[in-house]
């Protein structure tokens, strides 16, 4: 997934920033909300983690304008305010979760996790695709021969797709989910991958509409 991350903590940003590297999303990290707008305005990302006591103003201000423009971007607060009422407020406000500090860093993998499979519409961890039987809390998949293994980046390109089954995503938005704003772009990167996703799931995993971009396709039987 691509993540925005509006933290101010350096601490507290870089061990969730690692940690949700690791796990092989992409992170935008930025520490004030007006960063976080010039992001939002130029970048679709599948979900913000946002903190809301920032340099430059309340986290939450910046969540109603979010959703006051009609955006169903996914959004977790991380906060250390830990009060009944401000929790209230931060998911009236129209957050999808909320987590106070400190708090560890895989039961925020773990709800990120929860949270983009709602938005996907499947909040079942397990999905069956042909042959292939996709765990999508452990990032596994399954085939008639065994465990396939992905690499982040095939992974990161194939959740994608899955998450939008039968919708045309164009070499751009797959792009976005590889590269944060600090990384240079390799003109065929996409190709190279969805190759490579083919060759492991199965040729027709993957359709290419030509002139317009790739849609998950119809597992076969890998080779």
């Amino acid at each position: 997934m691509r993540i925005l991350l509006v933290e101010d903590d350096p601490g507290i940003g870089m061990a969730v920033q690692d940690q949700t590297l690791a796990e092989g999303h992409c992170v935008d990290r930025v520490t004030t909300i007006a960063d976080a707008r010039a992001c939002l305005h130029g970048v679709t990302y599948d979900l913000v983690l946002l903190d809301l006591m920032l340099p430059d103003g309340d986290g939450l201000k910046l969540l109603r304008d979010v959703r006051a423009r009609g955006s169903n971007t996914p959004v977790i607060i991380l906060t250390a305010r830990d009060r009944i009422t401000e929790r209230i407020e931060g998911l009236n406000a129209g957050a999808d979760d909320y987590l106070v500090k400190p708090f560890d860093l895989d039961e925020l993998s773990a709800r990120i996790g929860a949270v983009a499979r709602r938005y996907a519409g499947n909040p079942n961890p397990l999905i069956r695709l042909g042959p292939l039987e996709i765990d999508l809390v452990s990032r596994s998949i399954s085939g008639p021969e065994g465990r396939i293994d992905l690499s982040q980046r095939e992974w990161a390109i194939f959740e994608a797709l899955l998450q939008r089954p039968g919708s045309i995503l164009t070499k751009p938005q797959l792009e976005e989910r590889l590269y944060s704003f600090d990384s240079e772009v390799e003109s065929n990167t996409i190709e190279v991958y969805v190759s490579r996703l083919r060759k492991k799931l199965g040729w027709d995993a993957i359709e290419t509409l030509r002139g317009l971009g790739y849609r998950l396709g119809h597992p076969g039987t890998p080779e």
